[in-house]
């Protein structure tokens, strides 16, 4: 049996949103613990030229649900990017799993060979559906995850790699 579009996007997609879900906890959970400001957590970067934790929480939900409307061929829905607390990223990884999860498989099965534009600032990427998928969704969505979960490691907050891969 192959690997479908749909399985290859949707139950990853939502297992390691839930899992991130528990690792943004878990740092909200020490912060409060150790009476840290919870901001210097949301505002951390890597380096300089990177983003907050706070935007790649963003970019990696954006990640998904645009990957998952692009190939049913819909309109991707727009989240203002204006989290401010660990409890609004959590409503953000809520919203998005609630939208990867209103697909049925038929929606996006059989994009293998569909079109896609993704359109940038300085030009537009063209892709085919499984190219997109495996080599634009799916490596950005797992790059801002994990620049997240070594975001929070780096900060001290308690998390090994089984909280990455859950369960």
């Amino acid at each position: 049996m192959s690997l479908s579009m749909h399985s290859a996007l949707v139950p990853p997609a939502t297992r390691t949103l839930q899992n991130l879900a528990t690792i943004l906890g878990k740092a909200q959970a020490h912060c409060q613990e150790k009476g840290l400001d919870a901001q210097a957590f949301l505002q951390a970067r890597l380096f300089p030229d990177m983003f907050p934790l706070v935007r790649q929480v963003q970019i990696a939900c954006d990640m998904v649900k645009g990957g998952a409307a692009r190939l049913a061929g819909q309109t991707i829905p727009s989240f203002p990017d204006d989290e401010a607390s660990f409890a609004e990223l959590q409503a953000r990884i809520e919203r998005t799993i609630a939208f990867l999860n209103s697909f049925e498989a038929p929606q996006i099965d059989g994009s293998e060979g569909r079109d896609i534009v993704i359109p940038l600032k300085d030009r537009e990427v063209r892709l085919k559906g499984q190219a997109y998928l495996t080599e634009w969704v799916l490596p950005n969505f797992y790059f801002h995850v994990t620049t997240t979960y070594g975001l929070l490691r780096h900060n001290g907050v308690a998390l090994g790699k089984r909280d990455f891969l859950g369960g």
